[in-house]
C-alpha cells in the first residue's frame, strides 16, 4: 500500500490484494455518487496503479451495498459564470468529464463489481470498465431521459457496442431498470453472482487473471477495444505485430520454459 498510502482520500477507500488493487467508492449517504472530489481521487488513485508494477489488475465497487447511485446532482448546478464558461470547464477542468475520458486508456484490466444501484453516471463508470462482474439483485439502468437529460458519460455508445443499437435505443429512450441476471443475460455483465457477493467473484476472477503474464493481457485489452474502430485486415495486422513483439520477452521464455519443466510460471511484466 505504500504506493497509496499518502493519498488524501475523502470518498474513497483503496486496499491491496495480493497483485490487484481494490477500490471501494466511499459515499454511503449519496449511494457513492460521483461528485468532482470523488472523480478527482480515481483519477489520482488510477494513476498511480497505472504507474506501479506490482499492481496487474484494480476492483472497482461501492461501499454499503450499492456501486454508485450516477453523478452527484450538485454537479448539475449551472455555472454562474453562464454556460460558455460552464462548457469550456466540461472539456478542460471537469473531473468527471475528465475521468469518462481517461478510463479506455487505462491498459490494466479494470474490473467492476457491482451490488446494488448502478445508475446514469454510474451504471456507465461501471460500462467503461474492461469486465463487470453483477449480482442478482445489481439494479442497472440509464435513466437520464427521465430527468430531461441523456447519458454524458460515454453510455450511449459503450452500451450500443455490447448489446446493440435496438436494445440500446430501448433502454436509454425508455430509462428502463433492470436486473443482474438480465444485464448477464444481454451481455453487459461477464459474470454473475450471488447477491451481494459481487465483490468476492470478482476477487477469484481477479486471481485468475493476475497468475497470467501482464504483457499478453495489456496488448489483447488494447487489441479488443480498438478493434471496433478498425478493418477486419487492419486489426488482423495489429494483432500479429503484437503476438510477434512478445517474441522478445522474458515472460514469454518463462512461459515456455515453465510449460517444458511442469512448473508454474513467474512472470515479470518484461
Amino acid at each position: 500500500m505504500s504506493h497509496f498510502e499518502n493519498l488524501q482520500l475523502q470518498d474513497l477507500r483503496v486496499g491491496r490484494e495480493e497483485a490487484w488493487l481494490e477500490i471501494a467508492i466511499n459515499r454511503p449517504a449519496k449511494r457513492n455518487a460521483l461528485r468532482e472530489q470523488t472523480a478527482s481521487e480515481l483519477l489520482a488513485v488510477l494513476e498511480r496503479a497505472e504507474s506501479d508494477p506490482g499492481v496487474r489488475a484494480v476492483l472497482l465497487h461501492g461501499a454499503q451495498g450499492v456501486f454508485c447511485a450516477g453523478v452527484d446532482t450538485e454537479a448539475f448546478r449551472v455555472d454562474e459564470n453562464g454556460p460558455f464558461e460552464q462548457w469550456r470547464a466540461r472539456l478542460t477542468s471537469r473531473r468527471i468529464s475528465r475521468l469518462y475520458a481517461s478510463l479506455p486508456n487505462f491498459t490494466k484490466p479494470l474490473i467492476a463489481a457491482v451490488d446494488g444501484y448502478a445508475l446514469g453516471g454510474g451504471f456507465e463508470l461501471a460500462l467503461m470498465c474492461d469486465l463487470i462482474v453483477a449480482s442478482k439483485d445489481a439494479i442497472f439502468g440509464l435513466t437520464e431521459v427521465k430527468l430531461g437529460m441523456l447519458p454524458g458519460g460515454g453510455g450511449t455508445a459503450t452500451l450500443a457496442r455490447v448489446v446493440g443499437r435496438a436494445q440500446a435505443k430501448r433502454l436509454i429512450w425508455t430509462g428502463a431498470r433492470f436486473d443482474g441476471t438480465k444485464a448477464f443475460e444481454m451481455g453487459i455483465a461477464a459474470e454473475l453472482a450471488d447477491a451481494g457477493a459481487s465483490l468476492e467473484a470478482a476477487r477469484r476472477l481477479a486471481a485468475e487473471i493476475v497468475r497470467n503474464a501482464p504483457l499478453p493481457v495489456m496488448f489483447s485489452k488494447a487489441l479488443i477495444d480498438r478493434s471496433a474502430d478498425l478493418s477486419a485486415r487492419n486489426a488482423w495486422l495489429q494483432e500479429g505485430d503484437l503476438s510477434f513483439a512478445l517474441s522478445f520477452s522474458q515472460d514469454r521464455q518463462e512461459g515456455l520454459a515453465a510449460f517444458k519443466e511442469k512448473r508454474s510460471p513467474s512472470f515479470k511484466g518484461r
